[in-house]
Order: structure tokens, then C-alpha cells, then sequence
């Protein structure tokens, strides 16, 4: 199905494209810097109400559609991105300078994500039907009659990430995960691919008039600042927030969710520097396989993954230091890359620049910019002594460079990952000559650490299914036992309720005595898809 939409620079609101706003932002190409038309309106508070209240009209709507229809609104999600075709590259192109190939597979990889959560919404499993059947007999007490679904918590506030914008962007797994369950999504832009999001936006748009579905059930509002976003977090139709992004951002929204008068769940993933511990005999046997696949794990997309690993843990030696000399040389390899904005570029030369003026940090390879948003690699070392007692080392660099930690023996090695904060990710890479002790000993401290622990393998490339966690305690995410990838992502946006000595009747499909739905149950402990009687 091949289609178009013409870029409006509006927002979209009740199956609408709202061309009011106060004022307008223009995007420019981070390669060029001249500007990609057309110029996109900023939302004002009347464009917020207006969307926020369109998606709770919307949720009442919903609420006895059967849960089918938001596979089939996935599905039709997935058919209109595709058939944008080309359109939604050459846009994604001009306004992130990420190259086509990896926009492509990006887009493949979004339309699977739609389609995981199709089969999720389709066979009904998130509702997780328990029934306990009435024990009128029972002494001392009778038991009533107990039965419990998850239901939709309500609309759902998602701000895309600017490194993905297909995949975590505006129809990706935040909406995608959202939608399966019947929540409504109120989306923000990003202001990094304005035109990304209008296209994903009129897909989702097209594919609800496809299904016939609620048109309030999604709205796009765009806007460059904070204001916009802020007004989305504090509407009182708003439930709750999925945010891929900064730790600054992601914490103004949660602290603003916090202080409403009902506060509401955010679910922010704020990025990690996901370690990388070598154990002695790692280095010794594989240095040269290790150095170059750290470095492309560094360096792939510019550094800008949120699984980037920005943090290298090793024992100091002869095997270290040729191990440094390798890696520099890997990335000198590397060409240098053009990050995805201004903003980006800026805030990474003042990171890489602080990196290397820090006492005690050396700088093994410096790197160049030969563009105001071209940035070659860079890589700096640092003793373990220092980087403990030096909290803003611990920090993400948002780009393409990494922080050797050199630790004096095996016994530093386990104090020194002690002291990391929350991480997306954590990998222990061992060889032959490691004990089995010793890889327990940093596996059990990082998992403490991290939402997915890695055994010789790099963090970057997180597979969309069942059993991965994208996700860790604070301050990777707001939320350690979430997750923004996989099949659990559809927990954040769903809440229990549990319904006693209702009436058949008046009792959802989902916990009625046939099964109308063929749900596999819990019914009294034991998994069925069978009838219940009373």
C-alpha cells in the first residue's frame, strides 16, 4: 500500500491537523545546517487541551472494544509506515543525517516491534485473567467469589527519542505498547525530526480510520521547548509518561508528575553507561577480537545509543596497556561522524573536553571535529582511585567516546563496579584461563546494576522480544521494574482490578464463566481455558 501525506507543520489533534500554535520552530539538517522545510507550529495551551481531552473522550469510547481490534490497529499502523516508502527515509535523512541503511533496518525493526505488540493485544495474554472461586463452606471465614484482569490505566503521554525516530519515536514501542492495551496516546515531538513524527503520525492516523477506531485515540503536538511537554505531563487527563531521552529531561518530567495534585506514573529511560568489565585472561587471549568490537560498539550510530558502552573496567599490565594501544588504533580507523544536532555535537565537545582536562584522566586518543557536527572518536583512561572519588566521571558522554578504568587487581576490579549507579546494561567478557569464581563475583555485583546482564557479548542492539529488559534501576530509567522494550513494556500501562461476587453479566468477557474469549485463566490456581462454574 503505497501512500503520501504532504507535510503540514500542524499538530493532530481528534483525527485533525491543527495548524494553530504560538509560534513556529524551523528544522535544520545537522550536516548542513541550512533548514528543512516546512516550519512546524509550536502548541500552546489550547492545542494540549484540546489533544488531552480528545484522548480521554476517546478512552471512554474504547472501553468495551474488544481487545482484537488493537491488533488489527497495530497491524494497520505497520502497513501505512511501510507504504510512506521512501518519503519517511529521505525525511528521517535530511533531518538526523543518519545514514539510509541504518534507517532502514530501524524501520524494519519499528514494524516488527508494532507487530510483536499486535500478537500481544490479539491473543489477550496481558490481560492475565485470574479467578478464585467462591468457598462458601470455608471456616472460619467463606471466601467470596474473586476475579482480577488488568485493565487500560488511561492516556498515555510519549516523548519519542531523537536517536531512534522511528523506533522509539512517536508511533514506536512507548506508543505501540500503549495502544495494544487501549490507552490512548497523547505523543510530543521531537523537535530534532519534526517532519519524522508528522509522517509517523499520519500513518497512525490513516491506519485508525482503517480500523475504525477512535481518531482521539492518538494526537501529535509539536513544539522545540519544555513548555509543550510539561503542559502534556500536568493535564489532568493525563495517566502516565513514556520518555526515552536525557536524565535532565527525564527527571523535570518525573518531578512534575510527582507534584501534581494526583501524581501519575512516568516511565523515563535516561540513557546509561553501560560497563563493560574484561577479566585478565579476556584480554590476554582475545585482545585484538575485543579492542575492535568495543569499537564499533562505541562508535556505531555516532556513539548515540543509549546502550552505548561509555565505561571499560580492566586490571592494569602489559595485557592492558597494549589492549588501550589496540582500541585507539580501532578507532582512528573509525570516520568521523555527524551527531544529530547542534545541541547533541555541543553538549558532547564540552563532555569529551571535560573528560580529557580532568586530573588524572588521560587522554589516549583526542579525536578531531571537522564540522560543527562531525566528531571523530576519542578515548580516555583513568585509575580506579580517581574515577571513584570522581563522581562526574561517572557520567554519560553522549557520543563517540569511552573511559578506560584501570584497577590495581581483581579485588579493586570488584570494589571499583561497586560504586556504579543504575545501568541499562552490564557485560562481563572471560576466557579460558578466568575462573568461574571470578566471573560469578562481577556477574553478581553488576546485576545488581543493571536491567540486562552480558556475558562476552557488547550491549548495543537490543532484540525486540519476550524475555529482553530494556530498562534499570535509577538513573538508567524512573522505573526498575519496567521495561521499554519487549512484551512486559504493555505492564507499565495497565493497572489491576479485581471484581467480587459480581454477576456474570456484569463481569468483563475476559472473566466471564464460558470464556467467551478462550483466554487460557488461572482459575483457582490451575491454568485453563476451560469454563468455570459457580
Amino acid at each position: 500500500m503505497t501512500w503520501t501525506h504532504a507535510l503540514t507543520g500542524a499538530h493532530l489533534i481528534n483525527g485533525e491537523w491543527v495548524a494553530s500554535g504560538v509560534g513556529f520552530a524551523q528544522p535544520c539538517s545537522p550536516e548542513t545546517g541550512e533548514p528543512v522545510p516546512p516550519a512546524f507550529g509550536e502548541a500552546g495551551a489550547a492545542e494540549v487541551e484540546a489533544a488531552s481531552v480528545a484522548a480521554s473522550v476517546a478512552f471512554e469510547e474504547a472501553r468495551d472494544i474488544p481487545h482484537h481490534r488493537w491488533a488489527d490497529l497495530l497491524e494497520a499502523v505497520a502497513v501505512r509506515l511501510l507504504g510512506l516508502g521512501d518519503a519517511l527515509i529521505d525525511r528521517a535523512m535530511a533531518e538526523t543525517a543518519l545514514i539510509e541503511a541504518r534507517l532502514v533496518g530501524e524501520l524494519a525493526r519499528t514494524v516488527t516491534q508494532l507487530r510483536l505488540y499486535a500478537r500481544i493485544a490479539r491473543s489477550g495474554a496481558w490481560l492475565e485473567a485470574v479467578i478464585d472461586s467462591a468457598e462458601p463452606d470455608r471456616r472460619p471465614t467463606p471466601r467470596p467469589d474473586l476475579r482480577r484482569i488488568f485493565r487500560p490505566i488511561g492516556p498515555v503521554a510519549v516523548f519519542g527519542a531523537g536517536n531512534f525516530p522511528f523506533a522509539y519515536g512517536v508511533c514506536g514501542g512507548d506508543t505501540a505498547s500503549a495502544l495494544a492495551c487501549g490507552n490512548p496516546v497523547v505523543a510530543k515531538g521531537h523537535p530534532g525530526h519534526p517532519g519524522v513524527d508528522e509522517l509517523c503520525a499520519a500513518a497512525v492516523l490513516q491506519a485508525l480510520g482503517d480500523t475504525g477506531l477512535p481518531a482521539g485515540m492518538f494526537g501529535l503536538v509539536q513544539g522545540s521547548g519544555t513548555t509543550v511537554g510539561a503542559a502534556v505531563v500536568e493535564h489532568p487527563a493525563c495517566e502516565a509518561v513514556g520518555f526515552t531521552g536525557s536524565l535532565a529531561g527525564g527527571r523535570a518530567l518525573f518531578d512534575r508528575a510527582a507534584a501534581r495534585p494526583r501524581p501519575i506514573p512516568v516511565f523515563a529511560e535516561m540513557g546509561s553507561v553501560n560497563p563493560i568489565v574484561l577479566l585478565p585472561a579476556a584480554v590476554r587471549e582475545r585482545l585484538d577480537a575485543i579492542a575492535e568490537g568495543l569499537c564499533l560498539s562505541v562508535t556505531n550510530g555516532g556513539g548515540q545509543f543509549c546502550t552505548k558502552p561509555g565505561l571499560v573496567f580492566l586490571v592494569t599490565g602489559p595485557d592492558a596497556d597494549r589492549f588501550a594501544e589496540a582500541l585507539g588504533r580501532e578507532m582512528r580507523r573509525v570516520a568521523p561522524t555527524t551527531l544529530l544536532s547542534r545541541s547533541i555535537s555541543g553538549n558532547f565537545l564540552r563532555r569529551a573536553e571535560a573528560l580529557g582536562s580532568a586530573v588524572g584522566v588521560e587522554t589516549l586518543e583526542a579525536g578531531c571535529r571537522p564540522g560543527p557536527c562531525r566528531h571523530s572518536a576519542r578515548l580516555f583512561a583513568v585509575s580506579s582511585a580517581v574515577w571513584r572519588t570522581n563522581a562526574d566521571l561517572h557520567a554519560e558522554a553522549f557520543g563517540p567516546c569511552t573511559l578506560l578504568v584501570i584497577c590495581e587487581d581483581l579485588g579493586d576490579l570488584a570494589a571499583t563496579i561497586a560504586c556504579l549507579d543504575g545501568q541499562l546494561t552490564g557485560a562481563v567478557f572471560a576466557g579460558a584461563a578466568d575462573t568461574d569464581a571470578d566471573v560469578r563475583r562481577m556477574a553478581a555485583i553488576l546485576e545488581r546494576r543493571v536491567g540486562r546482564l552480558i556475558l562476552n557479548g557488547y550491549p548495543t542492539g537490543v532484540e525486540v522480544c519476550g524475555a529482553v529488559v530494556h530498562g534499570g534501576p535509577y538513573p538508567a530509567t524512573t522505573a526498575a521494574n519496567s521495561t521499554s522494550v519487549g512484551t512486559l513494556a504493555v505492564r507499565r500501562f495497565v493497572r489491576p482490578v479485581s471484581y467480587q461476587n459480581l454477576p456474570d453479566a456484569l463481569l468483563p468477557p475476559a472473566l466471564q464463566d464460558a470464556n467467551p474469549l478462550g483466554l487460557e485463566r488461572t482459575v483457582d490456581g490451575e491454568a485453563t481455558r476451560g469454563a468455570v462454574a459457580r
